[in-house]
């Protein structure tokens, strides 16, 4: 098995990218790590290189700011494309990047390509719950605009990630919607509902957003323009909270005597609501397994991105939902 890092994406690139890998090399012998960028920059990070990594060299960047579809398409040799087509031509199992999410996005496309059955790929993150479990959210930002069948295709998608990923027997799958009604929501949701009916799924039927958090769900099945909007409220919510938190224990020498006492608490509440702790956010839908680490990922987020696409590949996730999708 092996699995290609863009070793160029991401704000802290390429540190915390070549840290990442070498932490996950020497942790899995069983996988070969390839660290795709500039070689230059990236051999002066590496120490005590172990055997199953290896870097190839890519002599152009996606940067942050690049317009993605025009990126792609000119930027052939950066690190980015590089390691979409190791994965588009059979050479790596599975990609992970911590770059420009549309760039990504494209790259999917228009270089390791949609799987057959499928219309619209879907970014899929774990959004943190207060079981520490997390709820798979697709689509939180790939597609704007979704119809009832992409909705129905997502929630199969889903169910098989945490099936074979996470390993959930009978994950169960919510529809967010502003009620839990069955004829509640707008047009989309409405012909949604009995389609993810159909399926052999373990539908729960519709979830508000104020339970997500609950736990309420293992899956949750929305449209990108929606999906996205949840994603970024819980984001701002949580370092709000961790910001008034600080203020007020920082208020008085009897504050921050009991911030010292509840330290161990509170940081276990953030690792609860930290992303870094689920890795990244799977492309479904693609012929090949690309993974999203989040822009700002640490050689930690990276590490479990590594562990994250080792199960994947090794639990046959691509060929699962190829299989489900295509009746097989």
């Amino acid at each position: 098995m092996k699995i290609v890092i863009d070793a160029m994406g991401g704000d802290n690139a390429p540190r915390s990218n070549v840290e990442g890998a070498l932490s996950a090399a020497r942790e899995w012998q069983d996988i070969e790590i390839v660290l795709v960028g500039d070689q230059q920059q990236i051999e002066a990070l590496l120490t005590d290189r172990p055997s199953n990594l290896s870097v190839i060299h890519a002599s152009e960047v996606i940067e942050a700011e690049d317009e993605p579809v025009k990126a792609v398409r000119r930027k052939k040799d950066s690190s980015m494309v590089v390691a979409g087509r190791m994965v588009r031509d059979g050479e790596a199992s599975a990609m992970i990047s911590a770059g420009n999410t549309g760039a990504l996005m494209t790259t999917g496309l228009l270089v390791v390509g949609r799987m057959k059955g499928i219309e619209r790929p879907a970014l899929a993150p774990i959004i943190p719950t207060l079981d520490g479990k997390g709820v798979l959210a697709l689509d939180l930002g790939a597609n704007m605009d979704s119809k009832p069948e992409h909705l129905q295709q997502f929630a199969l998608m889903g169910s098989l990630y945490r099936e074979k990923v996470h390993g959930i027997a009978k994950p169960r799958v919510g529809l967010l919607n502003v009620g839990t009604e069955p004829g509640k929501g707008n047009e989309l949701t409405k012909q949604a509902y009995p389609l993810l009916e159909q399926l052999p799924i373990h539908f729960v039927g519709n979830v508000e957003a104020r339970d997500v958090m609950d736990g309420v769900c293992d899956v949750l099945v929305c449209d990108g323009f929606a999906g996205n909007i949840l994603l970024k409220a819980i984001e701002g919510t949580a370092g709000a909270l961790f910001s008034l938190l600080k203020e007020q224990f920082s208020q008085s020498l009897k504050t921050k005597l009991a911030a010292a006492l509840m330290m161990p608490q509170l940081r276990s509440l953030k690792s609860t609501l930290d992303y870094k702790e689920h890795g990244g956010a799977p492309l479904l839908g693609l012929s090949g397994l690309v993974v999203k680490g989040h822009g700002s990922s640490d050689a930690g987020a990276i590490k479990n991105a590594v562990r994250q696409a080792r199960i994947a590949v090794s639990s046959k996730l691509v060929e699962s939902i190829s299989n489900e999708i295509s009746g097989k």
